[in-house]
């Protein structure tokens, strides 16, 4: 391993423990704030938005899946 791939292995290895610690701070705040309960509602409203417009697109594909075979036969 020559130098160069070793400092950027250790500079990237410090800057992501720095930013875990960093989150788990901010963590902590927003749990005793009570905003953390927004943030999991907001990702979880987009959740299952994706959810739900995947559900919609694969039945739309199918629908169109079987019109493209019943021409054919």
């Amino acid at each position: 391993m020559n130098k160069l791939t070793f400092i950027i292995a250790f500079f990237g290895f410090v800057f992501l423990s720095n930013l875990a610690m960093a989150q788990a701070e901010m963590a902590d705040a927003m749990r005793s704030e009570g905003k953390i309960y927004v943030v999991v509602a907001i990702l979880l409203i987009i959740f299952v938005g994706l959810i739900g417009y995947l559900v919609m697109l694969d039945r739309k594909v199918s629908r169109i899946e079987k019109k493209l075979t019943e021409k054919k036969g």
